[in-house]
């Protein structure tokens, strides 16, 4: 044997020995990663007012919707009562109405009359420009209405955008203003993470991860448990990173124990999704020996 023959054994074995190295990572020992919430979202206020009251403190449990923060809306809900009256008022329209209506029966009249020959085509002509005028009043009227009802929903919307909700279900991390301070726009307030479930971005070899797909199973074992908990692949990215020759993959596990994020964890793959494909880690592996063999008799 060479001692080029050698060098390129001695470079086949050690793909080799990493090919089977990350298989067992995947299938036994697992891919170390850190649990994180499944929802991290912070939130602001689109514009700028006092803080009159907050309704949560930090590590309180909420609900979707659940009213979080409240800016002063006083004035606000004063202005939106008044579009109220003018939204829900139909005087005008009805006026409108019977002022058409009388406007019509004076034209009859008049027409009647004409065919007596005791009224002009003048008088006629001039009643019936009475009844047009009318009907655009009532036009305006309805219109007006109309407007004042936009307003009102545009009030209304304003003033809702004066409080925070929660978009989601999770645990209050963050408070980053105290009640009678000034909220900017968009400045940060408060912080709402979802912590059940887990969600576990996993580098896993690109080898290996050709084989899995989303919806298969996945164990995540967590420091101090004895057993690992059951979970299952939500996304299988496109694009994998050249420069570790990874594939990121999305776990979800479920923590109803309500356990905090952050924590490290080891993820395995049952054996038989990792070699599902021709591709994949056993593949390799299989491929790398015959190279060393075939090196060796070199």
């Amino acid at each position: 044997m060479t001692t080029r023959t050698f060098t390129r054994s001695l470079g086949c074995l050690a793909c080799c020995l990493a090919a089977v190295g990350a298989s067992a990572d995947v299938c036994l020992g697992g891919i170390p990663a850190i649990a994180l919430p499944s929802k991290d979202v912070t939130l602001s206020f689109v514009r700028p007012g006092r803080v009159a009251k907050i309704f949560v403190k930090e590590g309180d449990v909420v609900k979707p919707g659940q009213v979080l923060v409240q800016l002063d809306d006083a004035a606000e809900r004063i202005r939106l009562q008044k579009l109220k009256i003018q939204a829900d008022d139909e005087i005008a329209v009805k006026a409108g109405k019977a002022k058409l209506a009388k406007q019509k029966v004076d034209l009859k009249r008049l027409e009647w009359a004409f065919k007596e020959g005791v009224a002009t085509e003048l008088e006629v002509e001039n009643v019936k420009l009475d009844v047009t005028i009318a009907e655009l009043s009532l036009e305006l009227a309805r219109a007006k209405k109309l407007q004042y009802e936009l307003e009102y929903k545009e009030a209304k919307v304003h003033v809702d955008r004066m409080r925070i909700t929660s978009p989601t279900g999770g645990v209050v991390k963050e408070i980053f203003l105290s009640e009678g301070e000034s909220a900017e726009a968009l400045a940060k307030v408060v912080r709402v993470v979802k912590i059940d479930p887990l969600w576990i971005d996993v580098p896993v070899p690109l080898a290996s991860a050709r084989g899995l797909k989303c919806g298969q199973a996945a164990n995540v074992s967590f420091p101090g448990e004895t057993k690992p908990r059951a979970g299952k692949i939500i996304n299988k990215p496109a694009v994998s990173d050249s420069a570790s020759n990874t594939l990121t993959v999305r776990v979800e596990v479920a923590n109803s124990s309500g356990g905090p994020a952050g924590e490290k964890v080891r993820v395995t793959f049952p054996p038989e999704q990792v070699a599902a494909s021709p591709g994949g880690s056993a593949g390799a592996t299989a491929a790398t020996k015959d190279e060393a063999k075939t090196a060796a008799k070199e």
